[in-house]
């Protein structure tokens, strides 16, 4: 279920992984909040950033082009040795899928349908962004994230 939103600024524990400015990280849900503690404190994260990424794509909407603040960059060595680059998006499960048509179009479906369109715009450009520089791009959910 989508819970309302918990915003605040993180503190940070391992400051020599961090990638960006230390003194201005923020979060804007619980779960971004428990994505940057696994960041920070796993050592099998070798770096890591919050909103570091900027990458413009093309809005469905107005059809122009926007800046899309990807919420995470990680560089993690997997138990053989492997170093990986990652592009992270954390997003309720409900909003990873198509919105469902009410009986009646309703300015709250209608907002919902530009929102989804606006989020595979943005993942549609990660991901070629990810590929031309040999990086993953993921989206997580709260399943995901075991909440």
């Amino acid at each position: 279920m989508y819970q309302a939103t918990h915003k605040g600024r993180y503190r940070i524990i391992n400051a020599a992984k961090y990638r960006g400015n230390i003194n201005d990280i923020s979060y804007r849900s619980s779960w971004e909040f428990k994505f940057m503690r696994w960041c920070d404190s796993n050592p099998s994260v070798l770096e890591w950033g919050s909103e570091t990424m900027i990458i413009p794509y093309k809005s469905p909407v107005d059809n122009k082009i926007h800046r899309y603040f990807v919420d995470f960059y990680i560089k993690v060595k997997d138990r053989q040795s492997v170093i990986s680059k990652y592009l992270v998006e954390i997003k309720p499960e409900k909003f990873t899928k198509p919105p469902v048509t009410p009986g009646r179009q309703t300015k709250r479906f209608i907002q919902e349908v530009f929102q989804y369109g606006t989020n595979q715009a943005k993942w549609k450009a990660a991901n070629e962004y990810c590929l031309d520089h040999g990086m993953k791009f993921l989206v997580l959910t709260e399943k995901d994230l075991g909440i």
